[in-house]
């Protein structure tokens, strides 16, 4: 007689692996927030290449679109970080976010790390992350 009659319902879904507050409810928003880092790793690298391909009158336009690039990812790196890291840590990556080059090697451990996450959690994750409907 190892079982308890009279011992409350166990859940029967697990937690989450690698989130802070252990809830399957985080792991769409770390997907969400993930895809959101990867647009802005894409439009980086793009605006990287654009640099050299426009004339020089027009490459002032595309260092003010990659500094809003990198606020945009430093947004979502902070959310996506405050889930998985903690605050004290979401703020400090999402500040070197603001850093050009830095912030770009910011984004890829970040959503590196949210990779990891999701599949150790039995999410399949491909080139623009999971897919939201499998979650």
């Amino acid at each position: 007689m190892s079982e308890n009659p009279y011992e409350a319902p166990k859940s029967s879904s697990q937690g989450a692996v690698g989130v802070l507050s252990g809830k399957r409810e985080d792991l769409r928003s770390v997907a969400t927030y993930q895809k959101g880092i990867i647009i802005c790793i894409a439009i980086y690298l793009f605006s990287v290449i654009a640099q050299f391909a426009v004339p020089i009158e027009f490459r002032l336009f595309v260092s003010l679109g990659v500094m809003f690039v990198g606020l945009i990812g430093a947004v979502f790196v902070f959310l996506l970080a405050i889930k998985v890291y903690g605050t004290a840590l979401g703020i400090l990556y999402g500040i070197l976010c603001l850093i050009p080059c830095i912030g770009l090697i910011v984004l890829l451990i970040v959503n590196s790390r949210a990779t990891n996450i999701l599949k150790q959690n039995g999410i399949k994750v491909g080139l623009f992350g999971a897919n939201l409907a499998d979650i």
